[in-house]
Order: C-alpha cells, then structure tokens, then sequence
C-alpha cells in the first residue's frame, strides 16, 4: 500500500485507520457468511447486532442519557435535519428562533422558513461572521433556539450553550460532535451529519429529547417524521448500513482512545499547536474569527494575497498533505482538525507552516 496522505479535508475527511481496515475486512466475508456485510439482509441478527450497538455506543460515549433522550440514525444526511426539524416540531401558530453565524446557519433559517415561523434573533452577518453573538434574549414562546455549534467556513465555535431559560436548544452539532461534554438537560434536539466525527457521508445521527418527540407532528409524510423512525428503531426502511457499520467501529475507537476527556483534549492540542503559529506570524497568517470564538475544528486562515493562498495549499499537497483549500465557494486556507486527526499529523503541517513563510516572503 503507499504511503497515506495527511488529510485536512473538511468532509469527508481523515478517519482513524484501524476502523477502515478492520471495515475493510469485514466487507469480503462476513462472518464466514460467505457474504459481505453489504449483502446481508438489515433484518438478520448479524446486522441487528451492528445497529442496536451503535445506538448503545452513542449513548454511553457521548454520554447521552437513555431516561431523557432517543438516538435516531437517519438518511439524507445533516442537511435534511435543516427542514425535517421544523417541520416535526412547528405547529401552526407556533415559532423557532435562531442565531445566524454563517453559511451552515443562513441553510437552516432558509428551509425552517419555508415550512414555519423562523426568526432570527442574533446575527453576526455585519462581521462577516467572524464572531458568534452574545447577549441575546430568547422569546419564552419560542419552540426552540437553533444554534450551529461550530463554522466551518469561517472557524468560530461556541464554546458555552447560550442562555436560553426554559426553551430547548436544537443544534447542528455536524462538525465539533464528540469533541467534548454536553449538557443534556439544555438540548432539545442535536444532530450531526457522520462526516466528519463519526464516520463515512450518507446519514445523520439525530438526538431528540423524549418530550419533544412525544409530541412532534403526525400530519408530515412518514420518512419526516421523528415518531417514526423512533418506533422502528431507526429501520423503518433499509437503513444506511455501511454508515452505521462505520460510526460503531468509530465509537469503539473513540471509548478505547479515552472518550470525551481525550478528544477534548486533543481537539485543544490539536487547535493550540496551528493558531500558535498563526499568532507568530499574524501580518502574514490571519485569523479573522475573533480570538474567543475561534474553532478547534475548523482553523481558517489567509495568506496576505490570493496567489499565496493558491501556492500554500498547492504546495502542502505537494508534500503530502491534502485538502488545505478553503470552501469551494470562499477559497483561503482551512485546516479541519477532527477526532481522528493524529496530533503528530498537525505537527507536520506546523513545521509546513513555519518553512513557507520563510520560502515566500510577502
């Protein structure tokens, strides 16, 4: 096999690599079925085994409690959750709030207003984003708050929940999922597409607190609603079953690593050891994000002209380290830096970092 790439991709993205061999060998024969686990019917015990553990992991290592909420695992992906939320939880009449931080959010406002009452209450548009708002008042009437916990484009992250007294908060958890502690008794409804801290694209991981699913909607096509797929144990239909295979190899991996304790922690070393250079080097490596909200996750950066921001990302690939581009549609720079990124792999693009700005002087 060659050598593996260092993969700053943002989604899909680097996965720890014992789960995608111990994956790949599950898929010739599994079992000694004499079937790959592809072919196997999602009825038979060896799937039904696969399936109830995954939920079981995301319970214990995320530290989900079984008393108060449900685990759902969900077609379509995060961004179907912009629409099937709202349109589960808003009744006529009735309104959600949420905080607009960039392109993530701008979806979810966009869809939830195509099927209810969406209000934005907090924006930090006019800083283009690079902050997340603080000081809002929630509507005690509302549904909800919707947050996106972390940006990707513009690499700000919310490093507390917002006060929002008694009105639950429904977060996009899609890019920071896993990355540390939660408090389950403020989160109404979280979901996460798998690709980025869980797995492979094609599902999303979807936890709804048991009072809100009690009495979400019944009036929506069956697929949308959360009622659903909750009394069918996430199979009312064939379920996305490579994702699944793949997300509880990757909750093993995540208990056997140190849970929570060791992804926060390494998400801070991770972050710590790239902004550390971009500090020394602020005229010419800028961080945009205001300095406490910047993101664990999501580094974005740009080099002092567009022509460096091209030649930075060419050449880090050129050495082996793939997918430092920004957003397809904003450019810059971005190093996503999840769960199974290993520190040792940052350090080579700390050491990248240092020798470019020596190499090409503004």
């Amino acid at each position: 096999m060659s050598e593996r790439a260092i993969n700053f991709f943002p989604g899909p993205c680097t996965l720890p690599f014992e789960c995608t061999e111990k994956l790949y060998a599950e898929t010739l024969d599994y079992q000694n079925t004499g079937m790959s686990l592809w072919e196997i019917s999602h009825r038979t015990p060896y799937f039904e085994d696969i399936h109830n553990a995954a939920i079981d992991l995301m319970h214990e290592v995320f530290e989900i409690p079984k008393d108060t909420h449900r685990v759902l695992m969900l077609g379509g992906g995060g961004t179907l959750q912009f629409a099937m939320a709202p349109m589960n939880v808003i009744k006529p009449g009735q309104f959600a709030e949420f905080v607009e931080t960039g392109f993530w959010s701008i979806k979810a406002i966009e869809d939830a207003a195509r099927v209810g009452d969406a209000r934005v209450i907090a924006s930090s548009k006019d800083d283009q984003y690079h902050h997340i708002p603080k000081g809002f008042a929630v509507n005690p009437d509302a549904r909800y708050l919707w947050i996106t916990t972390n940006n990707t484009i513009v690499g700000t992250e919310y490093h507390a929940l917002p006060e929002t007294g008694d009105v639950p908060i429904f977060a996009d958890m899609s890019s920071d999922i896993l990355t540390r502690r939660v408090d389950w008794s403020r989160i109404g409804m979280a979901f996460a597409g798998m690709t980025k801290n869980l797995g492979p694209a094609g599902m999303a991981v979807v936890i709804v607190r048991k009072d809100i699913l009690e009495a979400s909607r019944t009036d929506i096509p069956a697929y949308l609603q959360y009622k659903i797929h909750d009394e069918h144990n996430s199979l009312y239909n064939t379920p996305p079953m490579f994702c699944i295979a793949y997300m509880k190899l990757f909750l093993e991996w995540t208990r056997d690593q140190g849970g929570l304790d060791a992804m926060d922690k390494n998400a801070d070393t991770r972050a710590n050891m790239v902004y550390e250079v971009i500090d020394t080097y602020a005229d010419y490596y800028q961080c945009p994000a205001a300095r406490e909200d910047r993101s664990r996750t999501s580094v974005c950066f740009q080099l002092p002209t567009a022509e460096l921001d091209k030649k930075f990302a060419a050449d880090a690939k050129a050495a082996g380290m793939w997918g430092l581009a920004g957003h397809f549609m904003f450019g810059k720079c971005r190093a996503s830096l999840y769960n199974g990124m290993p520190v040792e792999n940052v350090a080579c693009l700390v050491d990248f970092m240092h020798d470019f700005v020596k190499k090409n002087p503004a």
